[in-house]
């Protein structure tokens, strides 16, 4: 029964026909595409929450909350319509000073699976959920890097003031 649901969608898919039927597999957030593809759900819901405790707020802002040594990703500067594919090809582009700044801000790099990704793909572009986040959806730990992060910002002001009254 399954291998036949499965056929059924992947030729509706392959014949431009409705959305692919779901089955077992799209319960679970998968939804399944012509030559054993699949596309996971985007929930920006869940991409909300992930934005936070995965470490993004760090770096990122939504909202003017959030970090500002990367790029704010706020809906309206989104492109619409976006190809999510072309969303993490700009990700991996930016791959090697992600990793520098999640090691240097997280200690760690951050791990997202397929179905995270989307879901946080989901909420960079979804204006209404983002309006939404606030400072109150950053977990406790991110918060501490956070204030972490900007208090040494703060000592390197305070040391580039003293270097310019020396040398100044």
């Amino acid at each position: 029964m399954k291998l036949s649901i499965r056929l059924l969608a992947t030729t509706a898919a392959i014949l431009g026909a409705a959305p692919a039927i779901a089955d077992s597999d799209s319960q679970s957030g998968v939804n399944p595409i012509a030559n054993g593809l699949v596309i996971p759900q985007f929930d920006a819901v869940e991409g909300r929450a992930l934005f936070a405790s995965k470490g993004c707020v760090v770096c990122h802002s939504i909202n003017g909350v959030g970090g500002v040594d990367a790029p704010p990703l706020d809906a309206e500067f989104m492109d619409l319509p976006m190809n999510p594919f072309q969303f993490a090809a700009r990700m991996w582009t930016g791959a090697e000073a992600m990793v520098e700044l999640q090691r240097d801000e997280l200690g760690d790099v951050i791990y997202l699976d397929g179905d995270e990704l989307a879901a946080i793909i989901a909420f960079v572009h979804d204006g209404d959920e983002q309006a939404k986040f606030s400072e109150a959806d950053i977990p406790e730990e991110i918060e501490a890097m956070m204030e972490h992060q900007e208090e040494e910002g703060d000592d390197d002001h305070d040391e580039d003031e003293e270097e310019e009254d020396d040398h100044g």
